[in-house]
């Protein structure tokens, strides 16, 4: 194998595996479709480098490259959907809001929706804030920050585990 065939392999694993990287990190953030597009071409550059180190023998076509391709980026949207649905993740939403009538209100209104929150006060640059922490389920999350209307600044951190405490009962 000729030296600028190594360095176009060599090449081509750095940007497969940092395709990679960047999928699974999008991936952990819940954006699928983006992560998906990154896999595509992932698998596509990986492809591409393995076809070239193993030359002779029987090579795919660009039509079954992208047909493979597509798989594996499909395989990432729906892996990354069913992890959501049967792991039933939980988060913690920290909801930093003025601490004024409107921001009590708000607070109301999520504990009337069934939701536990924990209220603790806080100060920022500009004086007293409200901070509420709410754990819940990912699912829950746009009911939640709904009520916030587009106020304060919003946390939103991965579960590892929690026990005890108030947590909305589901609907069948």
């Amino acid at each position: 194998m000729d030296p600028v065939g190594l360095i176009l392999i060599f090449c081509a694993r750095i940007v497969d595996v940092s395709c990679g990287t960047v999928r699974i990190l999008f991936l952990v953030r819940g954006k699928r479709a983006l992560a998906a597009a990154i896999g595509f071409v992932e698998v596509m550059v990986y492809l591409t480098a393995l076809g070239h180190i193993l030359g002779g023998g029987r090579e795919m076509n660009l039509l079954q490259m992208v047909v493979y391709c597509a798989g594996f980026s499909s395989g990432n949207f729906i892996g990354s959907l069913l992890e959501e649905r049967l792991l039933n993740a939980y988060v913690l939403l920290e909801l930093i809001m003025d601490r004024n009538p409107e921001t009590q209100e708000m607070i109301d209104n999520i504990r009337q929706d069934g939701y536990g929150a924990t209220v603790l006060y806080g100060r920022g640059r500009s004086g007293v804030r409200t901070i509420i922490k709410i754990i819940c389920r990912r699912s829950d999350i746009p009911v939640i920050t709904a009520h916030t209307k587009n106020r304060g600044f919003i946390c939103i951190t991965d579960v590892k585990g929690c026990t005890g405490g108030y947590f909305r009962l589901q609907r069948k």
